[in-house]
């Protein structure tokens, strides 16, 4: 069975979080990054990953979706409890621009960019990878965290130009992959171009994904996001498991023992279903792309 890593998800939005962490299992994911997007998820995020201390590895981060939302005060709020609590964190995320113009008719572009900056301060200043959400906002993006001198960055379910894959792969950055790659021809693009040493799967569940047919997506979905690699890039799948998780270890300086541990269930371990909120806005948005 592979050793896979699901790089992004938001475990705190599950309905039934035991069972998918043992579906994970099952299916061979032996880590999972968990973003935050806003206060009351990286609260969250941190009671799961203190829950699964050996499995789960939280990112506390602010969402650009989250912005129009909050007043400047809360801002400063939001940013603090990431500061006071970044010691338990293995990544800033889920942080980044959002320029559709749902979002930014909420939130400005110029106001994304001027959290993002903070963000990405904080990143610097704690050493730790940030994890980007980056729609319509692919060159913005890249010039701040450059700017900003942060080493390690990874761009989530990445759908932009050519030109700019380029530049982030140049600039050492890495690419994550969803089970979208199976269809969304922009992503499926960018996953075929990105070198492996530079590639990472994800699932950003609990998001719908499929065309015809939908299905919420639950960690153990990074098995689709492996196969559609394999299959863009004409490689088989031990080699694209092993790589990519590698690349999470060496991205989120994982721990190394994780390399070569077993896939196995606790049968007794368990965890009450936190959060039950749908992502019905996020989903339509993503969709949109």
């Amino acid at each position: 069975m592979y050793s896979l890593v699901d790089t992004h998800a938001h475990l705190d939005e599950l309905e039934n979080l035991q069972q998918a962490l043992d579906d994970a299992r099952r299916n061979g994911v032996i880590a999972i990054v968990a973003v935050g997007s806003d206060y009351h998820s990286n609260i969250k995020t941190l009671e799961i990953s203190h829950e699964y201390s050996s499995f789960v590895f939280p990112a506390l981060g602010l969402h650009p979706w989250q912005l129009g939302e909050l007043s400047p005060s809360q801002i400063n709020d939001e940013l603090e409890f990431i500061e006071q609590n970044i010691a338990s964190a293995i990544a800033i995320g889920e942080i980044g621009l959002d320029y559709h113009k749902r979002v930014v008719k909420r939130a400005s572009k110029e106001f994304q960019k001027e959290v993002l900056a903070r963000l990405l301060e904080l990143a610097k200043k704690y050493h730790k990878p940030v994890s980007l959400h980056t729609r319509y906002a692919w060159r913005d993006a890249l010039q701040l965290v450059q700017d900003a001198g942060v080493a390690k960055a990874v761009f989530h379910w990445f759908t932009g130009f050519s030109s700019v894959l380029r530049d982030i792969i140049n600039a050492g950055y890495f690419i994550s992959v969803t089970p979208a790659a199976e269809y969304h021809e922009e992503h499926r693009r960018a996953a075929k171009e990105t070198p492996m040493d530079k590639l990472l799967l994800e699932t950003d569940c609990p998001v719908y994904y499929g065309r015809e047919t939908k299905y919420r997506s639950d960690p153990a979905d990074v098995t689709r996001s492996l196969g559609a690699v394999a299959q863009l890039k004409g490689v088989d799948q031990v080699t694209i498991a092993e790589q990519t998780t590698r690349n999470a270890i060496e991205l989120f300086s994982l721990p190394i023992a994780i390399a070569n541990s077993t896939v196995s269930v606790n049968p007794n371990s368990h965890c009450e279903p936190h959060c039950h909120c749908e992502r019905s806005e996020a989903i339509l948005i993503e969709e949109e792309e």
